[in-house]
């Protein structure tokens, strides 16, 4: 019980360190470095094959990163989201596995749904967020045919560093077990 304790507890100071610094690099490079990601991804694969259950904790692993990749990949293909950001959930489930990578991916669009309604407000572009979403909304609604992917390109609003929200939804995940 106690090395189980011990691989858990290292797992989440190494998955705090990382999103951290994968945050701060966002904010200020608006990058995640992979090498980061690669070696958080190979630290949680050691921790994980010391723990009693190897077997077990390298399907977490395995699944966990499945996870992290699958539910963020779909905003990528469609240009809603960087690569840096689905390399980081990723990353991110490996340290959890398949369970609660999905929770912090969830709460990762939360915060990030709330960072994203901050910086359009502040930087004053709410009526062209609302005219990309007519603009989306528009053919299901009216029952017209979708425009051909690609063809309606309208001006984004602006981005946000998505790492911030993927890591603030890790360390609410990761804290909310130590009470």
């Amino acid at each position: 019980m106690e090395r189980i304790m011990a691989v858990a507890s290292w797992l989440d100071l190494l998955l705090l360190l990382m999103v951290a610094a994968a945050a701060i690099n966002d904010l200020t490079s608006r990058r995640i470095p992979n090498l980061l990601l690669l070696g958080g991804m190979t630290g949680a694969l050691v921790l994980h094959l010391l723990s009693p259950q190897p077997l077990r904790s390298l399907l977490a692993w395995l699944g966990g990163a499945a996870v992290g990749l699958l539910v963020f990949l779909p905003f990528y293909l469609v240009r809603g989201m960087a690569a840096g950001d689905v390399k980081m959930m990723a990353a991110v489930g490996a340290f959890t596995g398949p369970g609660e990578a999905l929770h912090i991916a969830i709460l990762a669009w939360c915060v990030g749904g709330v960072m994203a309604l901050v910086l359009v407000i502040a930087r004053g572009r709410l009526r062209m967020v609302l005219g990309n979403l007519w603009a989306i909304v528009r053919p299901v609604l009216l029952r017209l045919p979708a425009p051909a992917i690609g063809t309606s390109a309208r001006p984004s609003a602006g981005s946000i560093p998505y790492g911030v929200a993927i890591a603030a939804g890790a360390i609410v995940s990761v804290l909310g077990r130590y009470g």
